[in-house]
């Protein structure tokens, strides 16, 4: 046994595969076999593996500047031309930036920022955060905190109600619809739900709501139509930000550039970025806001003496000349535009999938996706635990495609930004087997209901 903790692990099922080398969408094990890399990693390798542009331009930093901190007034150009082409792409007018380490780290930032600036307003009262059930924002403490899986929250002993998260319905109409509800009716009734929450509380303690325009580790969730419209009405009339968790969203994995644009959102108060920012080639995040939040904190930094807050490796040169580096490739070859087309390929091929017995729900946008398996497809009943899953997670890694299990039973689809679409029929095809072996599994087991 080595000495390595590994993450997001269980402890007793360690090592099950290492992956030595990775070229395009394809990785290979030490045993020399290869597979079809179907969640770009997690949810953030959208190159691919091995481009010679990006890893020629950490070489090329690394031998001018292999770095330098960013405290104290100090700063250096990659920085500043990032943090520019950033704010000049998303979908929120005149964003100033902070750079981080994961999207984990950069929700915390968040946290940071709104008490920073609600303090500088004279609302310092506002400091609660609403999050949703079966949420996903990262893992640190407070991020964890924010999050809405019960993986990430138990036996941490988060300070859930001292940091004072909320928690209002996750937009699921499948799993959270009751009775004969329509989306519609769905949606009227958990924003209601939402907004009287918000009254009950007080609006004037509450600085932000967080949502991922489409969700990832939660099941690849997509909001009915009109959700975050009526989201954010709620939102506007007490006053409270809309904070957009695009950290698996971002970059044309949706069809459109980001999440907030597919899903409608109109201009976010705040947004997240990590994963396909620098396609994971180096470890950055970004957390944005608008101009005049930043502006409002300016004075009491300096009646503070500093803003008390960054880390070591912020804005660290070699990982913002990788991340511009992805950025200029995503606009010079049409990246978005390319996977919004081989994205509607994907979401054709995975429908095929809605008459399988085990599959419940298909549901996706773009380039990602996710088929829930289910015990009895007329009623939708869950399985109980996460056999069944895994067991599907294993049967599509031995036919040759990395997948990943998801709230318990929802296998989840996200291959880079450049697949083919004959790769993407590759997937599908390893997909089907591994389906068809899973049900076989359930047979001899007894497990559908």
């Amino acid at each position: 046994m080595n000495h390595l903790i590994y993450p997001t692990t269980n402890f007793k099922a360690i090592e099950q595969i290492s992956i030595e080398r990775g070229e395009g969408c394809y990785v290979w094990d030490d045993k020399g076999n290869q597979y079809l890399e179907g969640m770009a990693g997690l949810w953030c390798t959208a190159l691919g593996y091995g481009n010679q542009e990006v890893i020629a331009s950490a070489t090329e930093q690394m031998n001018r500047l292999t770095f330098t901190h960013m405290f104290g007034g100090k700063t250096h150009p990659v920085a500043i031309e990032l943090a520019d082409t950033l704010a000049a792409m998303i979908p929120m007018q005149d964003a100033m930036i902070s750079f981080g380490n994961s999207g984990s780290d950069a929700n915390d930032t968040h946290i940071k920022l709104l008490r920073y600036y609600h303090e500088a307003i004279g609302k310092p009262e506002r400091r609660k955060i609403i999050a949703r059930e079966r949420s996903y924002h990262g893992v640190t403490v407070a991020s964890a905190a924010l999050t809405g899986l019960p993986v990430t929250q138990n036996h941490f002993d988060l300070p859930v109600d001292a940091l004072g998260i909320l928690r209002t319905d996750h937009p699921h109409y499948y799993r959270g619809k009751q009775g004969d509800e329509t989306e519609a009716e769905f949606v009227e009734r958990i924003v209601g739900n939402l907004e009287r929450m918000i009254v009950a509380e007080g609006p004037e303690t509450i600085a932000a709501f967080i949502a991922e325009p489409i969700t990832g580790a939660s099941g690849v969730i997509v909001p009915p139509p009109g959700y975050y419209d009526r989201v954010q009405a709620v939102l506007n009339q007490y006053d409270i930000l809309f904070w957009a968790d695009e950290v698996i969203t971002g970059f044309g994995r949706t069809g459109s550039d980001f999440g907030c644009t597919t899903m409608g959102i109109e201009a976010p108060d705040m947004m997240t970025f990590a994963k396909q920012l620098s396609s994971a080639y180096m470890p950055i995040s970004a957390s944005a806001i608008r101009r005049d939040i930043y502006d409002a904190m300016i004075e009491q930094s300096a009646a503070a003496g500093a803003f008390g807050h960054g880390y070591t490796y912020s804005g660290h040169p070699v990982a913002c000349a990788v991340a511009l580096k992805v950025l200029q490739i995503y606009q010079r070859d049409n990246i978005f535009e390319k996977a919004a087309v081989t994205g509607q390929y994907l979401q054709s091929r995975l429908a095929e999938f809605a008459d399988h017995p085990l599959v419940g729900e298909v549901r996706g946008s773009g380039l990602i996706g996710a088929l829930e398996l289910v015990a009895n497809k007329e009623t939708g009943q869950a399985f109980v635990g996460g056999a069944v899953g895994g067991y599907a997670q294993k049967a599509a890694q031995d036919n040759g495609v990395l997948l990943r299990t998801v709230a318990g039973s929802s296998l989840a689809f996200c291959p880079p930004l450049i697949i083919t679409e004959a790769q993407i029929d590759q997937l599908i095809d390893a997909t089907g087997r591994a389906l068809d072996q899973t049900l076989d599994y359930c047979q001899q087991q007894k497990l559908l209901a």
